[in-house]
């Protein structure tokens, strides 16, 4: 449901942080709950669960694949088991642990990639993951989220948990901006309309949803009305706010935190073009790595900002007249 016109972004903790805690909770209450990491785990936030659930915490090393697979086996021996790692690492080195030991039998992993996208900033584009979502969505089977806040990423764990099956929740190494009061409603396949809108829908996930909601604002203030939904389920994916969207604004703009050419924009666009298509615009990373730097200098350098967003509109609405 969409809420007021205006948004007060205060800085909240990183969603990396509020996964460690998140963790905790479950573990709390569910003694099947076990942990995976790859020797990160202070900056992964599983460290929260190792203090509090030693024996159900497995340090595997800087070896992604192994724990993949460690993870893999203690899912399929009836555990719910989560393994993390930084979304470059996990996802990437451990690719075909992922595809063999979890997709193919279907076996309840929960993977948690953290550090993604450019913003982790000075660890450099070795640490960076730019592919990691699209990777996650060719797993068949897999679930794929991406929260953007703290309320979000505990209630996107929580609901990864519950949920019989592999999945892949994407989280962040810098502060993200409170969103979403306590409370707030999330489900697998869903999205949120954050701001209602007629002439534009903006789609965004991830830190980036800070960044649109933002350039709403700068819209409204010049007559542009704006809608943004917060994509936080990339698979499933909420087919029908993106008709509704489509159907209601006429155009849409994706913004991701990822690969513009392989991320949720590519989907956005499948399913709209099987249902209703419209123009669109993307903001993402070029077909780039990016370089080495303070996180707001990446994220500028490589264009993910409001203004980057208004931008965007701005083209768009000029193709729908």
């Amino acid at each position: 449901m969409a809420v007021s016109r205006k948004y007060e972004l205060k800085i909240g903790p990183a969603t990396r942080e509020a996964f460690g805690k998140a963790l905790v909770e479950l573990g709390q209450k569910n003694p099947n709950v076990v942990v995976c990491d790859a020797d990160l785990s202070k900056s992964t936030m599983t460290t929260f669960f190792a203090k509090e659930f030693p024996e159900r915490f497995f340090q595997c090393g800087i070896a992604e694949a192994n724990m993949v697979a460690i993870g893999a086996g203690l899912s399929a021996a009836g555990k719910i088991a989560f393994v993390s790692s930084f979304s470059a690492f996990v996802v990437n080195k451990g690719f075909e642990q992922l595809r063999v030991t979890a997709a193919y039998p279907n076996v309840n992993l929960k993977v948690v990639g953290t550090h993604s996208g450019i913003s982790i900033g000075e660890d450099g584009p070795s640490q960076m993951s730019i592919e990691d979502l699209s990777l996650a969505c060719n797993l068949p089977g897999f679930v794929v989220m991406a929260p953007c806040d703290e309320v979000s990423m505990k209630a996107c764990i929580h609901l990864v948990a519950d949920h019989v099956g592999p999945a892949f929740v994407r989280a962040g190494r810098s502060k993200a901006a409170h969103v979403y009061e306590a409370g707030a409603k999330f489900e697998i396949g869903g999205s949120n309309e954050l701001l209602s809108g007629k002439d534009v829908a903006i789609f965004a996930n991830g830190l980036l949803v800070a960044e649109a909601l933002k350039a709403a604002e700068q819209l409204d203030a010049a007559g542009i009305s704006a809608r943004v939904i917060d994509l936080y389920s990339i698979k499933p994916i909420d087919r029908a706010a993106l008709e509704r969207a489509s159907k209601e604004c006429g155009a849409i703009v994706v913004v991701e935190e990822h690969l513009k050419d392989t991320g949720i924009g590519t989907r956005v666009a499948q399913v709209c073009a099987e249902t209703t298509p419209c123009i669109m615009e993307f903001v993402g990373v070029d077909n780039t790595y990016a370089e080495s730097g303070t996180p707001e200098a990446v994220i500028e350098k490589y264009g993910l900002l409001a203004k980057n967003v208004v931008e965007a509109v701005h083209k768009v609405l000029a193709r729908k007249k």
